[in-house]
């Protein structure tokens, strides 16, 4: 369990502190307006309204008790980089700030964010991707160019079994689970066959993925 500063309840924080409480952390949430707060009430641990541009109303949460403070504000960028700004000021552990263009997120990162959240651009990326092929079901972007992805099991490797196909030789990427009916089979050995109802998750380099998958 963890404890977190969320400061901006709007659309996308209020999505947070429900998804943070789902997984039974502590949330102290911030707004500057009272029925954000009142509407947050029953998915956090405690919350306050108060302006994180204020360097006192922030001292006084004691940032620094926090494993994490996420500054979730989207519709003023000023406001959230003095924010961010105070936080770093104050000690914080750890600050994660959300960007809207990528001029915004050198200054966060500039003045003390430590990594940044990219909502709108990451949900594009992942909605040109996951619609512009019927073969593709899912789609995780991790670090340095590699990517998680659910595919369909391609027609030329149906009835085949792992070792025979030697995916990970011949293409480069890893088969690490197969899913079917909404379950998930992480026993993969070279023994495994592919069924053509099943999906496969596979992770290895964007550059290998969108060959072998024709994306």
């Amino acid at each position: 369990m963890k404890s977190v500063l969320l400061i901006g309840l709007g659309r996308f924080g209020r999505h947070i502190a429900m998804k943070l409480n789902e997984l039974n952390h502590q949330v102290m949430a911030v707004d500057k307006q009272e029925s954000r707060v009142d509407e947050i009430l029953p998915y956090v641990t405690n919350a306050q309204i108060g302006d994180g541009t204020n360097i006192e109303f922030l001292r006084s949460l004691g940032v620094r008790n926090f494993d994490v403070c996420i500054v979730a504000i989207g519709d003023d960028f000023q406001s959230s980089l003095e924010t961010t700004s105070f936080l770093k000021e104050l000690g914080a552990k750890k600050i994660v700030s959300r960007a809207a263009r990528d001029v915004h997120a050198k200054f966060l990162l500039r003045n003390g964010a430590d990594e940044i959240v990219y909502p709108e651009k990451q949900l594009a990326n992942w909605t040109a991707i996951r619609y512009s092929s019927d073969h593709i079901f899912d789609y995780i972007e991790l670090a340095d160019g590699y990517a998680v992805f659910e595919v369909s099991v391609p027609h030329g490797w149906v009835g085949k079994s792992v070792g025979q196909l030697d995916i990970r030789k011949k293409f480069n990427i890893n088969l690490m689970a197969l899913k079917q009916n909404g379950r998930l089979n992480m026993n993969i050995t070279s023994d495994t066959y592919l069924n053509s109802d099943e999906t496969m998750l596979v992770l290895g380099d964007m550059k290998s993925i969108h060959k072998c998958f024709h994306i």
